[in-house]
C-alpha cells in the first residue's frame, strides 16, 4: 500500500470488533510510521482504543505512551486531543473513573479551543458516563446542545448516542417518562438515518422503559417484535432481548416462560465481559432465575 491510499482512519473501526478491528490498525503502523506523522499518531490513538475495548489496559497505555513520544515538539492537535480521549477512555474502562476526569475535562477544553465540534462533542459525552451521577445530565445537556447547533455533520451524528445517554441519565434518575421520551427521539432520529443496529438498541430502550412504567404489555410487544426481526434475518439472537422478555413475563407470573429466557439470556450476556465486572449482581439473577 502506497501512503496516499492510507484509508480514513475512522473508516476501519468495527465496535462490535475490537479485535479485528486491532489487526486492521496494525497492519497499518508501518507504511503510517514512515510516511506521514500525523496519520501515524493519530492510528496509535485508535489503535489504544481497540486495546483498550478487549480491557487490554496495560497495552493500550503502553500504545499512548509511544503516541506522546511521536508527537513531542510537535502541533497536531486532533491528534492530541485524540490522545487525551483516548487516554480518559482508558482509565474509565479500568473504572479509573476519578483518573479518566482530568483526561475529558482536557479533550473537552482543547476540541473547543481548536473548533473542533466533533471532538468536543465526544470529550463532554465521556465526562457524563464518567462523572459523578449528579453532573452526568449536565454534561450530557451540553454535548446535546453542541450537536444541535454544529455546521459539521461528523458532529451532528452524534445525536442518536446522546438522545439515547440522555434517556438512560433520566431513566437512572427514576424519571421514567422523560427517559421514554428522549428514547423515542433516538429511535426517530436512528430510524431516519436508516441504522438498522441503532434502529434495534432504540426500539430496545423503549421497551425497556415501558417495563418502568410499568407498561408490560406494551414492553413484551416491542421485545418480541425484536426477537421475530432477530429470527427472521437469521441474526445472532440478543441476551437484552431475552433478558426484557424474561423480566416481563415474571412480573406477569408467567414464571416457566419466564425460566426459559432467564436461562437463554444468561447463556449469551455471561460471556459478555463488561456485564462480568460491572454488573455482576444482574448476571447472578439471571442464573438463579433460569434454573
Amino acid at each position: 500500500m502506497d501512503a496516499n491510499d492510507l484509508p480514513e482512519i475512522d473508516t476501519l473501526w468495527d465496535y462490535e470488533n475490537p479485535e479485528v478491528t486491532e489487526l486492521r490498525f496494525k497492519d497499518l503502523i508501518s507504511i503510517a510510521k514512515s510516511s506521514d506523522k500525523i496519520y501515524y499518531a493519530e492510528l496509535l490513538t485508535q489503535l489504544a482504543r481497540s486495546q483498550s475495548l478487549q480491557r487490554k489496559f496495560e497495552e493500550a497505555h503502553h500504545v499512548l505512551d509511544k503516541m506522546q513520544r511521536v508527537t513531542r515538539g510537535s502541533h497536531m492537535p486532533v491528534a492530541e486531543i485524540r490522545y487525551l480521549l483516548e487516554r480518559g477512555r482508558t482509565f474509565n474502562s479500568a473504572n479509573e473513573k476519578e483518573r479518566s476526569l482530568f483526561f475529558f475535562k482536557k479533550a473537552y477544553s482543547k476540541a473547543l479551543k481548536s473548533d473542533q465540534d466533533f471532538y468536543a462533542i465526544d470529550a463532554a459525552h465521556m465526562l457524563g458516563i464518567a462523572s459523578e451521577q449528579k453532573h452526568q445530565l449536565s454534561w450530557n445537556l451540553k454535548a446535546m446542545e453542541l450537536a444541535e447547533k454544529s455546521k459539521d455533520p461528523k458532529a451532528t451524528n452524534w445525536l442518536g448516542s446522546l438522545y439515547n445517554n440522555i434517556g438512560w441519565v433520566y431513566h437512572d434518575l427514576k424519571e421514567y417518562r422523560k427517559a421514554l421520551e428522549l428514547f423515542e427521539k433516538a429511535l426517530t432520529w436512528r430510524t431516519n438515518q436508516g441504522n438498522k443496529r441503532g434502529i434495534f438498541i432504540a426500539k430496545w430502550t423503549v421497551g425497556r422503559a415501558y417495563r418502568s412504567l410499568n407498561k408490560i404489555d406494551e414492553a413484551l410487544q416491542i421485545q418480541n417484535e425484536l426477537l421475530e426481526e432477530t429470527l427472521q434475518n437469521n441474526l445472532d439472537p440478543s441476551g437484552f432481548v431475552f433478558e426484557e422478555l424474561a423480566e416481563c413475563l415474571l412480573i406477569k407470573n408467567e414464571s416457566q416462560k419466564a425460566m426459559d429466557y432467564f436461562s437463554k439470556a444468561h447463556e449469551i450476556l455471561s460471556k459478555n465481559a463488561w456485564l462480568k465486572v460491572n454488573e455482576p449482581a444482574r448476571l447472578e439473577r439471571l442464573n438463579r432465575f433460569g434454573k
